[in-house]
């Protein structure tokens, strides 16, 4: 299969662009469609036939749940309902996040297929704030499944260059939508009855932060990183022990902790501010080095730039990739939360 890259910088070629993709996901097929988190791979959601080749070209486990994405808040009926006892504040959620990086875990109807939800009796949902998505879903009026379009496991994608390193040859289109802003993949929460307030179940952080949920609930966070006995049957997409991770054998520093490296193996650095005084920077070792915020340090700018900063040490040729720990507050929870999931330290020579 030959796989096009559509660009969407003029008004001609985004009408173009959106035309092409809106017949391929009707007639059943995937296109690689940027999100205002990561770029997606979708395909019509109540197509199970289309829905497995999303699985196919990311050799992802048919275990793993996908996200439902709609092309209105309105279409929520046809995909979820809403429990009676949880309904004032997921209707509360909805109205203050969506469109945007909010995903709810919720009761499926019947009509959507076992292979999105991974035969789960709930449904992960949320409504893209991406123009260019928005336009795409809103012409094919379909709900759209649509996780990362990158390999099973592997860096999710904040690019169509990014898109076509991990997927070219497997899927038919990319559309170009320039580089994601958020960076990070949508905020999954289940709400759940509480007294006094409902519980805001995190299972997995984002872009929406703690501090962001709090005015709607108690907000309680999942096991970020779960164990063996919970890899096989995930609550909700991204959960699995071992996500988001480089090909090259990453290691994250425990804060305070001090790197000794390991003569002739070549490291590369994921520094969060670049400043010595954080432990690792200033270390003579590293052939390689990435700062995802320079100078005071930004959580926002770091979490925009940590994909695109992990694939490049990916690919510089290093043979083990330290991570430096961000504060694990606000958006550094998300970044903290990928970076566990991604460690996998080089063994021992």
């Amino acid at each position: 299969m030959q796989t096009e890259t559509a660009t969407t910088d003029r008004p001609d070629h985004l009408k173009e662009t959106v035309s092409r993709a809106v017949e391929l996901l009707a007639a059943g097929e995937t296109v690689a469609l940027p999100t205002e988190t990561v770029y997606g791979l979708a395909a019509d959601a109540m197509n199970p036939e289309a829905v497995a080749k999303i699985f196919a070209a990311k050799e992802r486990p048919s275990f793993d749940p996908l996200i439902v994405h709609l092309p209105h808040r309105s279409r929520l009926p046809e995909i979820a309902s809403i429990p009676p006892e949880t309904e004032a504040t997921v209707l509360q959620l909805m109205e203050h996040f969506w469109p945007g990086p909010l995903t709810l875990i919720l009761p499926k109807n019947p009509d959507v297929p076992d292979v999105v939800t991974a035969g789960l009796p709930t449904v992960a949902v949320r409504q893209s704030a991406n123009p260019i998505f928005q336009r795409i879903i809103t012409s094919l009026k379909r709900p759209l499944a649509a996780p990362s379009a990158n390999r099973f496991g592997r860096i999710s994608p904040t690019s169509a260059a990014a898109v076509l390193s991990e997927l070219d040859g497997r899927i038919p289109l990319i559309v170009d939508g320039g580089a994601c802003h958020a960076g990070l993949e949508s905020t999954i929460v289940k709400v759940l009855p509480g007294s006094p307030k409902p519980i805001l179940r995190v299972l997995r952080a984002g872009p929406i932060t703690k501090d962001d949920l709090k005015p709607f609930g108690r907000v309680e966070f999942a096991n970020q990183v779960p164990g063996p006995d919970q890899a096989a049957s995930p609550e909700a997409p991204g959960m699995l022990a071992s996500h988001y991770a480089p090909r090259t054998p990453l290691r994250l520093l425990e804060p305070e902790e001090v790197f000794s490296p390991v003569e002739g193996r070549r490291y590369g650095l994921l520094s969060y501010r670049g400043d010595p005084d954080d432990g690792a920077a200033g270390l003579p070792c590293w052939e390689h080095m990435v700062v995802l915020s320079p100078g005071k340090g930004k959580l926002p700018e770091a979490a925009v730039r940590f994909f695109h900063a992990l694939r490049q040490l990916d690919e510089s040729g290093v043979d083990e990739i330290i991570a430096e720990p961000v504060p694990d507050r606000g958006l550094g929870v998300a970044i903290m939360e990928r970076l566990r999931r991604a460690a996998r330290p080089a063994t021992t020579p």
